[in-house]
């Protein structure tokens, strides 16, 4: 390599001018890429890319349940609407009775296309039907094999509300556990929550969160589709679900026998469906219609009584329509308002013959309950209940379910006196019967 020792600018003029020096240039040419090396290249790429995307994986599961809890939505609010009364059920009767009329005359194919219609429907049906089972469902208390393990008591997946799936069951099960496990129509089982009870009506709510329930349970399941009990009537069809004879997914056919009997409790009372489906002593389920919705909820002793005195142990089920209101409470996880009052309608023809006032006539008490406390006695009559005219029991029950518990509220009655009933105002903090 050449070297200038003169930095004259001139001198390389006159050198530019004169004789000029020829330099080598040498260019540079890349060393050429062998097939090997690309092809290590690209494995060296894949080999990096596996890495990060194995990386990525563990990152997303094991920050998932952190995410989903930290980021997920308010859970929606349960709403059940409210079904026709029984002017509109009369109607629908008569109509259904117009068309049974035209109908044609049914033969032995005709009974068994029938059978085979209503097994479809429970099939179906039975998919939002569950077992709950106090600790563990796997049957481990049941060392012997005799089939003896406790076999829980049937609910419904009565709501989803986007977090959690929402079991309505009778609450017998909740007695002296903190744990509980539900088996789905599939056979999946979930550990469960008791979300929130009502020891009155005897229903308690529990939930699964939704992570949990496994990916291919979700097209064997679906929340139960609740009906209208308020148009059953006497020789209806029905079909009983759950654990009716003392095993689980028991199925059973059978026809209403009466809707004239019902069975109260404090503050409000219910409608009772009764059949002619047998049911063991400690027997549970639901009770549907012929288009596979619920209609309601199976519960001993609430059916006629014997002549021996006992309960005459068939299918006797709580109309849902009448615990509508009950279950929307539940279902969003509220406490159901309580007062503790029993009582009869004082309607205006036994207000006339009796001489009472119209209203609710109070026939009993709780012990130690808001409506003791606030000094209701038995026989008087209550007229209004928060601002809210009382016309008889079913007013009554509408309007302390309207109530929250923990607030006062007024209520106007009437106590007999000397000198016939006079006017009395009750003070009550609503309550609740966990």
């Amino acid at each position: 390599m050449l070297y200038d020792q003169n930095p004259d600018p001139k001198q390389d003029e006159n050198s530019s001018s004169g004789d000029s020096f020829s330099f080598l240039k040498e260019t540079i040419k890349p060393k050429p890429v062998s097939r090997e090396k690309i092809f290590m290249q690209l494995l060296r790429m894949a080999i990096y890319g596996v890495i990060i995307g194995m990386f990525a994986c563990c990152s997303f599961f094991a920050l998932k349940p952190w995410a989903e809890e930290t980021f997920r939505e308010d859970p929606q609010k349960v709403t059940i609407p409210e079904d026709a009364e029984d002017g509109a059920a009369a109607e629908a009767d008569e109509q259904a009775a117009q068309e049974d009329a035209k109908a044609p005359v049914l033969d032995v194919a005709s009974y068994q296309a029938m059978m085979e219609s209503l097994s479809a429907t429970a099939e179906k049906a039975g998919k939002g039907v569950v077992s709950v089972h106090a600790g563990s469902a796997d049957g481990s208390d049941d060392w012997m094999g005799t089939g003896s393990s406790d076999p829980g008591v049937t609910g419904i997946i009565a709501a989803d509300n986007g977090q959690e799936l929402l079991i309505l069951a009778d609450n017998s099960v909740c007695k002296d556990v903190d744990t509980w496990e539900i088996v789905l129509a599939d056979g999946s089982r979930c550990a469960a929550a008791l979300k929130v009870q009502d020891q009155n009506r005897k229903l308690a709510v529990f939930s699964i969160v939704r992570s949990i329930v496994p990916e291919e349970t979700w097209g064997k399941i679906q929340v139960a589709d609740l009906g209208n009990s308020n148009i059953i009537g006497k020789g209806d069809p029905v079909i009983a679900l759950g654990n009716l004879f003392g095993y689980d997914n028991g199925l059973g056919y059978g026809v209403v026998s009466s809707t004239a009997l019902s069975t109260t409790f404090s503050d409000g009372d219910c409608r009772v469906i009764s059949t002619d489906i047998p049911l063991e002593a400690d027997g549970s389920g639901i009770l549907l219609n012929q288009d596979g919705a619920v209609i309601g909820i199976v519960r001993q002793g609430i059916g006629p009584e014997t002549e021996e005195g006992g309960i005459s142990v068939t299918t006797n089920a709580l109309a849902i329509s009448d615990m509508k209101s009950t279950m929307e409470l539940l279902l969003n996880g509220e406490k159901v308002p309580y007062a503790g009052i029993y009582g009869v309608t004082v309607t205006a023809a036994a207000a006339q013959e009796q001489g009472l006032p119209e209203g609710l006539y109070i026939t009993a008490v709780d012990a130690d309950s808001p409506a003791m406390a606030a000094g209701i006695q038995n026989g008087d009559v209550i007229r209004e209940v928060d601002g809210k005219p009382i016309s008889g029991f079913a007013a009554y029950e509408k309007a302390m379910l309207e109530c929250q518990p923990g607030k006062e509220i007024g209520i106007t009655g009437q106590r007999r006196g000397a000198a016939g009933y006079v006017d009395i105002q009750f003070t009550l903090t609503v309550g609740s019967w966990e």
